[in-house]
């Protein structure tokens, strides 16, 4: 099974194929590559899967997986 995880922009670089940016996941910023989202813009959150951007959701949403992802690793953790 495969697990997109959201993340905020905090910023943007390059166009097309070459646009990525780094997003925030809590403490941890990662480049990826922001080409499938390329209305994304700075603020705003979008689902990753292994370094891709496959989309955008809104805050609120990424928020309640948030929320998810804390309680499996409390039951797991």
């Amino acid at each position: 099974m495969c697990l997109a995880i959201p993340g905020r922009i905090i910023s943007v670089d390059g166009e097309g194929l070459l646009r990525t940016g780094r997003v925030e996941f809590g403490s941890i910023i990662k480049e990826v590559n922001l080409a499938f989202v390329p209305d994304a813009v700075v603020g705003e959150y979008v689902l990753i899967h292994a370094g891709i951007a496959l989309g955008k959701v809104v805050e609120e949403e990424a928020q309640r997986i948030f929320g998810y992802l804390e309680e499996i690793n409390e039951i797991h953790g």
